[in-house]
């Protein structure tokens, strides 16, 4: 069985040493971002490189393709798509609805094309006035129902277009004032509060994948991030939110987590998550979180599997007129063509 951890890779094609990492180790996936991608030749070339390496065809490949600032794959090869809170604020509820579906759908088309099977995204985090730039418009609103309508035909997109969606960062990162990239932010709200946030994962709570938040809540877990906290794994995630799928963490290279890569993936497993997730593609970080990553078994198999079984072959769609109609949005935004 493949290891609990999905690795990164550092360019544009997989090094000697990275292929006998890949093969020793056997990540369950492979995440991708702006730095592994130039083209949709070299694009297929690289999943299909990774799929060869662990020697399974249907071994998940992820990328983050929110829209907006977010988007690992551009201009000119692919379309550019607006922020998710560009469209949460333009349009009224069912036109929003219907044009983050349209989104979801296109970007999975580009996605599955180029060998890419899940989506790190949609982001099901609540926004406010306070909330970090690091959310900012990456949020699709302020109000939970509609963030939860609007990740819903999102994920439904992506799901069309034979894409499974994560939805993140789950329980909420809205109410952070810090970007837990560069450190860990801690969130003082209350319990009965923190419902609020919890509501979009819990609408969307069926669906295969979710990410954690390398965040603090004081009333859930005064000590720990829920990243590492069984706490909230456990009472809030599993519990209260209700999510029955796979859990993975945000990245654990980011600056939110402390101690030794063992150690923060250590940390991880503790918690009760399903899978640790490794980006930045340095492969001393990645072998220190393969280390001591199982094999994955009983429920987190049982639950990697679902998800796997969440991509299927894309429903049949009018591409042309799709992005047609993805023009007239980004015009109505001020986006251009």
């Amino acid at each position: 069985m493949p290891k609990a951890f999905i690795a990164g890779c550092a360019g544009l094609a997989l090094k000697p040493l990275e292929r006998a990492f890949l093969r020793d180790a056997d990540p369950w996936g492979l995440i991708l971002f702006k730095r592994n991608v130039a083209g949709r030749d070299q694009l297929r070339a690289l999943t299909q490189d990774f799929r060869e390496c662990v020697g399974r065809a249907d071994a998940p490949v992820l990328i983050d393709q929110e829209g907006g600032r977010v988007q690992r794959m551009g201009p000119p090869d692919w379309p550019a798509f607006p922020a998710a809170g560009a469209i949460g604020a333009a349009f009224a509820p069912d036109v929003a609805e219907a044009a983050a579906r349209l989104i979801g759908r296109l970007i999975a088309h580009d996605l599955e094309e180029a060998g890419i099977t899940v989506d790190c995204a949609p982001v099901l985090d609540v926004a406010e006035p306070g909330t970090h730039a690091v959310i900012g418009a990456r949020a699709w609103g302020q109000d939970p129902g509609r963030v939860a309508a609007l990740g819903r035909a999102f994920a439904e997109g992506l799901l069309a277009g034979g894409v499974a969606p994560v939805v993140k960062h789950m329980p909420g990162h809205g109410r952070a004032r810090a970007d837990s990239h560069l450190e860990l932010p801690v969130v003082e709200a209350s319990r009965d509060d923190l419902a609020r946030d919890f509501a979009p994962f819990k609408a969307l709570a069926g669906l295969p994948m979710a990410m954690t938040a390398h965040v603090v809540y004081r009333a859930l877990d005064p000590d720990r991030p829920a990243t590492a906290s069984r706490r909230i794994v456990d009472e809030v995630m599993r519990g209260e939110i209700g999510f029955a799928g796979l859990i993975m963490s945000d990245d654990v290279s980011m600056k939110a987590l402390s101690g030794t890569f063992e150690a923060r993936a250590d940390a991880i497993f503790a918690a009760g998550l399903d899978m640790a997730l490794h980006c930045n593609g340095d492969l001393d970080e990645a072998r220190a979180v393969a280390s001591v990553a199982p094999a994955l078994a009983g429920e987190s198999l049982r639950r990697a599997e679902a998800a796997l079984a969440a991509i299927r072959p894309p429903e049949p769609f009018d591409l042309d007129r799709a992005r047609a109609d993805l023009a007239a949005i980004n015009a109505r935004l001020g986006l251009g063509a």
